[in-house]
């Protein structure tokens, strides 16, 4: 079962009907006040009103904790409108959409056909009393809502629902936490031995209970002689659900310490990190997540996106953020707008950029993805040499939507990737086969921005050390290099399995002529320019692998 939509109407700041789609991971952006928070309570009351109905038919609210409960008029419904005569009860939408054993099981258990949709809509108002009913046309349409109480407890039977508040105390971890143990520890009431014990624990439990009822009969039948008897009791459900809730967590870092006294971070990843390990869950698994960057240091927040993407695998993961780490660059229509008084998905990243305040440099503004070279010389290769690769490269780089972007040398690798990330580009990174290229590498991935799917290091066979040169024929740039260095590179010097520069370097003193940086730097832009003027034969047939690699993955990282 997925939750597929959902809308709120009079709830909080919401006045007009905010709908969103859902996919595996949904992000809700917008600027502060927009909505967005208050779009994810308005989902938790849903959640927590359905599954109240699962346990009683009186849908009448009651407490979910000490400190709150999932609906009060007063503090719920819009202070704007509460003056008014109609029009005064909130307004909760969802649609589940059901599989084909789901759909087996409804009928089963509800005794009608559906066709997988199943849309609820959930109404409540200074009563506090929910109404829930399936709002559906069609056949069966009126003996489905006739079934809308066994209906609601069908879906709410099959919901696990958890949401992480931007402000994260410890209570409220230890909530998530004993929520999560919860559902597991619920297993443990089809086994016969565990309902036993809990049989014996009632049977020990009501003497206790019956004594202090006899203890309060007394003076009560003082002040009320009509009072014909006290009885105190422990209700089941009750019983049940302190079992599976009541939990310590100990963290031990060195010292064993209560979770309670620990940082707000460690509580983050510790209810994130429990989330993530959790048992995949039938029916619909929701996890919500307000500003998932709250109290993590930058390293941190890497960790948490990646967790997050994790938990996307057996849940479906919302989230509200003004951190462009969690924008999903891949499915763009994830990524909900809420401004305005509305909820739309985005068309562009250039939206999504705007509504987080993002500047970016021109070349950025239309670019979805960018592969990362180490130096201009490469970047001004690539371009020419990527279209005679790929027509559908070609086409990206032709509409700006993929940039080939230069870091100026390996070391500034963490620094660009860094800034590409928070530009909301895809990236792809080329490096150079040789120890900088592995080191600026190793950099970039202790801080959690690269991972070797999405990079390339240059290999040529035969060769310890490679560099992007080394895989470009010698015949499209031997005269030109010999045209304006006045070196040979057709001597005996050049050839050999070390890298092009310490080939050069070689030749280039063998030869009578001076070397420099800066003249290695002329080489390879003379190498580059002579790509530009040839590049459908500009690469190696015997090294060009690893280019032919990063093309295949550049392929697969744009779309469309």
């Amino acid at each position: 079962m997925q939750l597929v939509k959902f809308s709120a109407t009079n709830y909080r700041s919401i006045t007009s009907a905010h709908r969103i789609t859902f996919s595996n991971v949904t992000v809700l952006i917008g600027r502060n006040n927009e909505g967005k928070s208050n779009l994810l309570r308005a989902l938790e009351t849903a959640m927590a009103l359905l599954k109240q109905h699962a346990v009683t038919y009186n849908v009448r609210v009651r407490r979910i904790n000490s400190y709150d409960t999932a609906y009060m008029w007063q503090r719920d419904f819009p202070i704007q409108l509460q003056g008014r005569r109609t029009g005064t009860q909130t307004i909760l939408k969802l649609e589940f959409l059901l599989d084909e054993d789901e759909c087996r099981q409804f009928r089963d258990e509800i005794g009608s056909s559906i066709n997988g949709s199943l849309p609820l809509e959930i109404k409540i108002g200074k009563d506090q009393e929910a109404h829930i009913r399936l709002v559906k046309s069609g056949k069966n349409t009126s003996a489905l809502a006739a079934k809308s109480a066994q209906i609601a407890r069908f879906v709410a039977n099959r919901i696990h629902f958890n949401y992480i508040p931007a402000v994260r105390t410890d209570n409220t971890t230890i909530e998530l936490i004993g929520s999560l143990l919860s559902q597991e520890l619920r297993a443990l009431e089809k086994d016969d031995r565990y309902l036993s014990a809990l049989d014996t624990i009632a049977t020990l439990q009501q003497p206790i209970l019956d004594e202090l009822a006899t203890r309060v009969h007394g003076p009560l039948k003082e002040f009320l002689p009509s009072i014909k008897s006290v009885k105190i009791e422990i209700p089941e459900l009750s019983r049940r659900y302190s079992l599976r809730r009541d939990v310590n967590v100990v963290i031990d870092d060195g010292t064993p310490t209560l979770l309670e006294y620990k940082g707000d971070g460690v509580k983050s990843l510790a209810a994130l990190g429990l989330l993530k390990s959790q048992s995949a869950q039938t029916g619909a698994s929701i996890l919500a997540i307000e500003e998932p960057e709250s109290h993590l240091h930058p390293a941190a927040i890497h960790q948490v996106n990646e967790i997050i993407r994790s938990i996307s695998q057996t849940s479906q993961v919302i989230v509200t953020t003004h951190n462009p780490l969690f924008v999903d660059r891949e499915n763009i229509k994830a990524n909900v707008i809420v401004t305005d008084g509305g909820a739309t998905p985005a068309k562009n990243i250039a939206a999504i950029r705007d509504i987080l305040g993002i500047k970016a440099s021109d070349n950025l503004t239309h670019a979805n993805y960018a592969l990362v070279v180490e130096g201009e010389e490469d970047a001004i290769a690539l371009r020419a040499l990527l279209p005679a690769l790929s027509e559908k490269i070609a086409k990206a780089l032709r509409n700006n939507m993929l940039i080939v972007e230069p870091i100026g040398g390996a070391g500034n690798l963490s620094y660009k990737l860094s800034l590409l990330r928070n530009s909301l580009c895809a990236v792809h990174t080329l490096l150079d086969g040789d120890q900088a290229g592995r080191d600026a590498y190793q950099k970039a991935e202790s801080d959690s921005l690269i991972s070797i799917a999405n990079c390339t290091f240059i290999n040529c066979n035969g060769m310890t050390e490679a560099e992007f040169e080394d895989c470009i024929n010698l015949n499209v740039y031997r005269e030109t290099i010999l045209s304006e260095q006045g070196v040979d590179l057709s001597s005996s010097k050049f050839r050999g399995n070390k890298k092009w520069s310490q080939r050069m370097r070689t030749t280039f003193l063998d030869q009578g002529k001076p070397f420099s940086d800066a003249l290695l730097m002329k080489s390879k832009y003379l190498v580059a320019a002579a790509i530009s003027k040839n590049p459908k034969v500009a690469l190696n047939e015997h090294k060009r692998n690893s280019i032919d690699a990063m093309v295949s993955a550049l392929e697969r990282m744009i779309k469309g």
